[in-house]
């Protein structure tokens, strides 16, 4: 089956956003921190002193346009490569016609859209050709690089981070669009400034979305008697009946958005919580995963200032496993905003680290004997359970037996807080603790 190269537009029947992809940087819109004037990137292109690099940043933002523009520009052979459908034998076959050109004095310049997509064999590859010049690699991702791309092969390559588009960046293009003959420019279309500014806040940084948003709208657009097409606010509001936020379940937005969530709640802002988690419902996040997550809050964050806080957010997550999106969402967002107003305290949390710290650091210690069970004869002559107190035998429920193996005697690993209901345990704490230390006045 034939492969469209990258040059391949087939200009009548393709989509607006690709006969509109700029071919020098002229025409570049967007990026200015990287291809503006005497910026390193643009000085770079118009050198032709390119290097192996990686150009990371969300979709639409022309990361495949600055690969274009560098191969109308370069003189060195220009290579375009598919982490999708190739394999190591491709990779060898290309870095084999790559190592011809070396020795015939021409660079070969290698791109490679999706990079992350690569296996670790596939870019393990790639490593001796790149070390020894034989390809300049670039790459273009969505992913973030750090986690995605191999540390030997990422140490060679200067990471150029693209921004999302704004929406001034936005309209730009969309007036492009209109006047340039390889867009709408031969067209009379009647479009006011006010839906360019819709399309351009729907697009959410986007310029493929926005170009391809305002091709739907004058393609639906209501054609009069002279020819020329008018948009409609209804046709504009059809073309834009679902905003393609910028969200992807196994990549790292969905961690940064997990994140935000996490972090609003910490910070008792339900406003922002709300926000964030109407993103990732948006996005398509599995209502689950997010329930999971304030299960986890509730404890990590709030714990015992609130122990109401892990019910409700087990309630939570059982409501959704029950009735599951779209009905879900309100269980989630009672649970988000109870969460953030609730008072916090990572004692609880901070008192399993400490006690992880000395598990880790430590020898594993034996159970003393006096708390050790003794169901059978041998192991009661053995020692099992001698010395054990029953605190409901006192009067005060309280021993001042020791639990803990004596290497660690003395040890605080909870250690509450003021805030909340954790006031209240840490009084009784304090009182525990100063009667077992010999101050029987402290207890009633």
């Amino acid at each position: 089956m034939e492969q469209l190269s990258l040059f391949d537009d087939r200009r009548e029947t393709a989509p607006l956003a690709s006969r509109l992809r700029p071919e020098t940087l002229a025409e570049y819109v967007g990026q200015g921190h990287l291809i503006g004037p005497g910026k390193p990137l643009r000085l770079l292109i118009e050198r032709d002193q390119v290097t192996s690099m990686i150009f990371w940043g969300p979709p639409g933002v022309g990361k495949t346009t600055l690969a274009r523009i560098i191969a109308h520009t370069t003189r060195a052979a220009f290579v375009e490569f598919s982490a999708v459908t190739s394999g190591i034998k491709e990779v060898r076959e290309v870095m084999a016609r790559a190592e011809e050109n070396r020795r015939s004095g021409q660079r070969t310049i290698l791109f490679t859209d999706e990079i992350h997509r690569f296996n670790k064999a596939q870019q393990d590859a790639f490593l001796p050709y790149v070390e020894r010049g034989s390809i300049i690699l670039i790459g273009a991702t969505t992913e973030n690089p750090s986690f995605e791309i191999n540390a030997a092969l990422l140490s060679r390559c200067k990471v150029f981070i693209l921004r999302q588009l704004t929406e001034d960046d936005l309209l730009v293009l969309l007036r492009q669009a209109l006047e340039s003959p390889k867009g709408f420019g031969g067209q009379r279309i009647a479009v006011t400034e006010d839906q360019l500014r819709a399309i351009a806040r729907f697009a959410n940084g986007d310029a493929r979305t926005a170009l391809n948003t305002l091709e739907m709208a004058v393609l639906n657009g209501d054609i009069g008697p002279d020819g020329g097409t008018t948009v409609t606010d209804q046709v504009l509001a059809d073309s834009m009946n679902h905003r393609s936020l910028l969200y992807d379940k196994n990549g790292e937005e969905h961690y940064n958005l997990i994140s935000a969530l996490h972090k609003s709640m910490r910070n008792s802002d339900p406003d922002a919580a709300v926000y964030w988690l109407t993103r990732m419902l948006d996005g398509g996040e599995e209502p689950l995963y997010i329930a999971r997550r304030l299960v986890r809050f509730a404890s990590e964050d709030v714990g015992m200032a609130d122990s109401q806080a892990l019910p409700l957010a087990v309630a939570a997550y059982q409501a959704c496993h029950f009735i599951g999106m779209p009905e879900c969402s309100v269980h989630l967002t009672h649970a988000a905003v109870y969460l953030s107003m609730a008072p916090k305290s990572n004692a609880v949390d901070v008192a399993y680290m400490r006690a992880a710290e000395d598990v880790r650091q430590s020898p594993a210690e034996p159970v003393p004997l006096h708390i050790r069970n003794a169901p059978t004869a041998l192991m009661k002559e053995a020692g099992y359970g001698k010395g054990y107190q029953y605190a409901h035998d006192t009067e005060e429920k309280l021993t001042r037996m020791t639990c803990l193996p004596d290497s660690l005697q003395g040890k605080r690993y909870y250690q509450p807080t003021a805030q909340g209901a954790e006031a209240r345990v840490k009084e009784r704490l304090d009182e525990i603790l100063r009667w077992k230390a010999g101050d029987d006045s402290s207890s009633d």
